[in-house]
C-alpha cells in the first residue's frame, strides 16, 4: 500500500505520519482489526509532500519519501502529478490559516491547492482520495440537536475559513462526479488539539503580544463566553487514527470526527479556572475581537467568532459504526493538553510548522 500525505508537517500531518508508521510496523494488528490488506503485497510506503521539507533525521519525518511542493501553483500541480504516480491513497491536509489579512494568499493554498491536488490525483490514477474538511464547512445550525453528515455544507459566509472549506467541498463533489471509480472520503473534525501544537496555535491565533504562559496556568477571574459557544474538539492522534482507518478500509463518504463531551462555556471556564460571565452577547465579543485584530493586538479575526457561535454540534455515530473509530482522548483532555503546550511553548523539533516557541 502506497500512501501520499499532502501537508505532512503540521499539526495533523505530523500525527498522520506517526500513525502510518505505527501501522507499517504492526501488520499483525492490522490483520486482527479486519482491515483490508488483501491487495497489499509490499507493506506501507509513504510519500510526504509539504512546501518546506522538515528535518528528515527526526521522527516521524524519517524513512519517508519527501517532496517540496507548493500546491497552490501551476508548477505545483505538475509536480504533484509526478509525485502521486503509483500512489494508492492520497490524504490531502494542506491548508493555510495565516496570513488572514491576505485572503487571496490563503485561497491559493486552500482552494486552488485542493483543486490542484484533485487534478493530480485524477491524472495519476490514484485509487482513493481522502480530504481534510471540517465542521467549519457546515451551514449555520442551532446547538440543541446534533447534526449528521447530511447537514448542508454551504459554510458561514463571514468566515474565510468556512467559505474556503465550503468551496473545497464543492471541488470534492465535482471530482466524485468526474472520477466515479475513485472513492472519495472527507473527514469533518472539530478543533484539533495536541500538546506539541501549542506553539503553532499560539502563533496562528494569538500572536506575540498575548502572554501564553498565563493561559490555563493562573486562574482567570471572569471569562466572557457567549452561551452559543458550544463546540467540539479532538486530539490530533485520534484524528490521525481516523485517517488511517479510512485508508485501510478504502472507505468513502463524509465522516464527522470529534471526542466527547462537547465543550460548553462552563467546561471551558472550568479548564481555565475562570467564572463565566453569564449573558455575554456574541455581538460584543465579536466587536472586541474585531477591534483588537484590526489594531494588530492578536491574530484571530472576527470570522472565527461567527464560526464558533454558528457551527453545528456534530453527530459522530457514523465514524463509530463504519470505521470502528473511537476517540481515546476526551475533548477536555485534548484541550487541557494544548493549553499546557501553549504555556510551555511546546512544539516538535524538525518541523517547519510545529517548532517550539523561543522565550529568549
Amino acid at each position: 500500500m502506497h500512501i501520499a500525505v499532502i501537508g505532512a508537517t503540521g499539526n495533523v500531518g505530523t500525527a498522520v505520519l506517526s500513525r502510518l508508521q505505527r501501522a507499517a510496523g504492526d501488520r499483525e494488528a492490522i490483520r486482527r482489526s479486519g482491515f483490508d490488506t488483501s491487495e497489499d503485497t509490499g507493506g506501507i510506503a509513504i510519500t510526504a509532500i509539504a512546501r518546506t521539507v522538515p528535518d528528515t533525521s527526526r521522527a516521524p519525518y524519517d524513512g519517508v519519501d519527501w517532496h517540496a511542493i507548493d500546491v497552490g501553483t501551476d508548477e505545483g500541480r505538475e509536480a504533484l502529478t509526478l509525485a502521486l504516480a503509483g500512489v494508492d491513497a492520497v490524504i490531502h491536509l494542506a491548508w493555510a490559516i495565516q496570513p488572514n489579512r491576505d485572503e487571496a494568499a490563503m485561497h491559493r493554498t486552500n482552494v486552488t491547492g485542493t483543486a490542484n491536488a484533485l487534478a493530480a490525483a485524477g491524472a495519476a490514477g490514484v485509487r482513493q482520495f481522502v480530504c481534510a474538511s471540517s465542521v467549519g464547512a457546515y451551514s449555520p445550525a442551532d446547538k440543541a440537536t446534533r447534526k449528521d453528515e447530511s447537514w448542508p455544507t454551504a459554510g458561514i459566509p463571514s468566515s474565510h475559513y468556512s467559505r474556503h472549506k465550503a468551496e473545497q467541498e464543492r471541488l470534492l463533489d465535482a471530482f466524485e462526479h468526474d472520477f466515479p471509480e475513485i472513492p472519495v472520503a472527507r473527514l469533518r473534525p472539530g478543533l484539533i488539539f495536541q500538546g506539541p501544537a501549542g506553539s503553532e496555535i499560539g502563533r496562528y491565533f494569538l500572536g506575540p503580544l498575548v502572554p501564553k504562559v498565563l493561559l490555563g496556568g493562573l486562574p482567570l477571574p471572569l471569562l466572557p463566553v457567549p452561551a452559543s459557544f458550544i463546540f467540539q474538539a479532538v486530539h490530533a492522534d485520534d484524528v490521525a487514527d481516523a485517517y488511517w482507518r479510512v485508508v485501510a478500509r478504502r472507505a468513502s463518504g463524509a465522516f464527522n470526527i470529534a471526542a466527547e463531551p462537547e465543550l460548553t462555556p462552563e467546561r471551558v471556564a472550568d479548564l481555565l479556572g475562570a467564572r463565566r460571565v453569564i449573558g455575554f452577547p456574541v455581538r460584543l465579543l465579536r466587536w472586541i475581537v474585531g477591534a483588537s485584530w484590526g489594531l494588530g493586538l492578536q491574530r484571530t479575526d472576527p470570522g472565527w467568532i461567527d464560526m464558533a457561535s454558528q457551527s453545528p454540534v456534530m453527530d459522530t455515530s457514523k465514524a463509530r459504526t463504519v470505521l470502528g473509530w473511537e476517540a481515546r482522548h476526551s475533548s477536555r483532555e485534548a484541550m487541557a493538553e494544548v493549553l499546557a503546550g501553549l504555556r510551555a511553548g511546546r512544539g516538535r523539533d524538525g518541523s517547519p510548522k510545529l517548532y517550539p516557541r523561543s522565550d529568549t
